[in-house]
């Protein structure tokens, strides 16, 4: 901070374009307004003074208070919109500093089933995917169904809650810190990609595949999302036992949940990989820490909690699914 200071001291305001009674006004003062100079125009300014006293420039023992400036108003932009060019033509700022523009953020949404592993999304699949997709720069939003809960799961104890109901939607609205919109309103044109976590909420509020399996249906919102974005060949992510939802809408498309034997424990839902088959979908065996992509229906799929690992293999996993999703976003 001293260092800066005196970088401050020595220019004697000249970067600030500032008189030089400025850098040496009494501490305390709170706030001055005054003019200065640049390129031959007027810049307003207000030069905020803290509390702190005078700090000493060794190099000057002058005095220079602590300050910070903001800038009210200009009569031109610092940084000028078009460069000269050879020839007299205009180059534009940006195009002479850079190849190309920078792209614009991917817009993904996040199709949540509720708030809890056993009734709903899986709140730590959830977080990760939005940790990765913030990561990634996108700008995402959250959707839900408006829609009553199969049943309420006592999280303590593993069992249902007797005499209590939720909505999907409220009760997603937990891990979207209240920002989250109906499902029936999202419309794939206002999106990039779209991306499901897990949980048993999939299965049991997006689906009927916690009762029926194989024979089970999709929520019709869902289903017509999953068959929007893939007829725009946008693509699709898809986490833990959410592949289902694809194998079940997208006749022939290539998913993974993991491994296809339990392995003394290791993948307890194994047995959905069967599953995924009688949906006439391939099922591909990936590891915990992978994502398996489907280039074809730009579908990508990992495995998440069907394994019984440690929480960052699984954070890792869905990072690999986030970023694929990405990357196909943007071709």
């Amino acid at each position: 901070m001293l260092a800066l200071l005196c970088v401050f001291q020595r220019l004697g305001g000249a970067l600030l374009r500032l008189p030089k009674s400025v850098v040496a006004a009494p501490a305390g003062k709170e706030e001055e307004r005054m003019s200065g100079s640049g390129s031959g125009e007027e810049a307003e300014v207000a030069v905020t003074w803290s509390a702190y006293p005078r700090v000493f420039c060794p190099a000057t023992t002058a005095a220079a208070p602590m300050f910070a400036v903001r800038s009210l108003a200009a009569s031109r932009p610092a940084f000028p919109g078009r460069l000269p060019r050879p020839g007299g033509q205009q180059l534009p700022a940006l195009a002479a500093l850079h190849g190309s523009g920078r792209r614009p953020a991917a817009r993904v949404a996040v199709i949540l089933s509720g708030c809890g592993v056993y009734d709903g999304s899986e709140i730590h699949e959830a977080s990760a995917i939005l940790v990765h997709l913030s990561r990634g720069g996108a700008d995402v939003k959250m959707y839900a169904p408006d829609i009553s809960q199969m049943h309420v799961i006592d999280h303590t104890k593993g069992q249902p809650a007797e005499n209590e109901k939720r909505n999907v939607l409220v009760e997603s609205s937990r891990i979207a810190r209240g920002k989250i919109t109906d499902l029936s309103k999202l419309s794939s044109k206002d999106y990039d990609a779209v991306i499901f976590p897990g949980g048993f909420g999939v299965a049991k509020n997006l689906s009927t595949f916690a009762v029926d399996g194989k024979d089970c249906k999709v929520n019709k919102d869902v289903e017509k999302i999953l068959r929007q974005f893939h007829k725009e060949g946008k693509p699709i992510g898809l986490c833990c036992i959410s592949p289902i939802l694809a194998a079940k809408v997208l006749q022939g498309t290539e998913v993974t949940i993991g491994h296809e034997q339990e392995e003394d424990g290791k993948w307890p839902y194994w047995e959905t990989a069967q599953a995924i088959k009688a949906l006439g979908a391939k099922h591909c065996v990936k590891e915990v820490n992978e994502a398996h992509v489907d280039i074809k229906n730009k579908v990508v799929t990992t495995p998440a909690f069907m394994c019984e690992t440690a929480l960052h293999h699984i954070f890792d996993g869905i990072g690999v699914m986030v970023q694929n999703v990405l990357k196909l976003a943007k071709k």
